[in-house]
């Protein structure tokens, strides 16, 4: 049974950080090198993407406490989480799709997502990507931290199941929680078909890599 992505998390946020740090497969590591991968400068501006309860950022915020840090998500219950956590930081939280949040222009230094974007097409990105491209300033980057397909067959078995439980469910709109990770070929395509001049891999952990895109 498909969930909205709003109730999904809403309905796991009891024990989602211990979830995440110990089921999510080298999640102590590339939580840790998502953070260095961010701005160290004093005072930089931040835009988090699926912030969900914070976890990218107590490894961040503790290299850089100054930044300013603006977070996205659809669940009420991890926004007030990830701001019990901050209470003292200079964080806005944002309760929104970041399909549909505005995000200004020229605005922040870097923008980071970590296990938020593979619920969606390369069609669907391709705007969205279009819209942080437009926020970041001059040298502004994006590094991503997400797991992927490892095929192109991989890829479309996830798009087809997710199709056929919409079709079972009657769902024709709306944002629902099922995982349809893109290949790495495929998401770069679409944050370099965005305006993005350059894709690399930093890093990766089986099927989970950290790509950095450059404004």
């Amino acid at each position: 049974m498909l969930e909205r992505m709003s109730d999904f998390f809403e309905n796991r946020l009891d024990g989602y950080d211990e979830h995440m740090l110990t089921n999510i497969e080298s999640s102590d590591e590339f939580y840790p090198f998502t953070a260095k991968c961010l701005p160290t400068e004093k005072n930089c501006r931040l835009l988090d993407l699926g912030c969900g309860t914070g976890l990218e950022l107590e490894e961040y915020l503790s290299l850089n406490p100054s930044a300013a840090v603006t977070g996205i998500d659809l669940s009420q219950g991890m926004l007030s989480a990830l701001k019990k956590k901050f209470a003292n930081k200079n964080i806005t939280l944002i309760l929104g799709s970041y399909f549909d949040v505005p995000f200004g222009e020229n605005v922040f230094d870097a923008a980071v997502s970590v296990e938020s974007l593979h619920h969606f097409t390369k069609e669907e990105k391709i705007p969205l990507y279009a819209k942080l491209f437009s926020a970041l300033r001059e040298n502004g980057y994006f590094i991503l931290t997400d797991y992927f397909s490892m095929s192109e067959d991989e890829e479309l078995r996830h798009r087809r199941n997710l199709e056929a439980l919409k079709a079972e469910q009657g769902i024709t709109g709306g944002l629902y929680h099922y995982d349809t990770p893109l290949t790495v070929e495929h998401e770069t395509e679409a944050l370099l078909e965005a305006g993005f001049a350059s894709v690399e891999v930093l890093n990766n952990w089986g099927a989970t890599y950290t790509l950095k895109a450059r404004r």
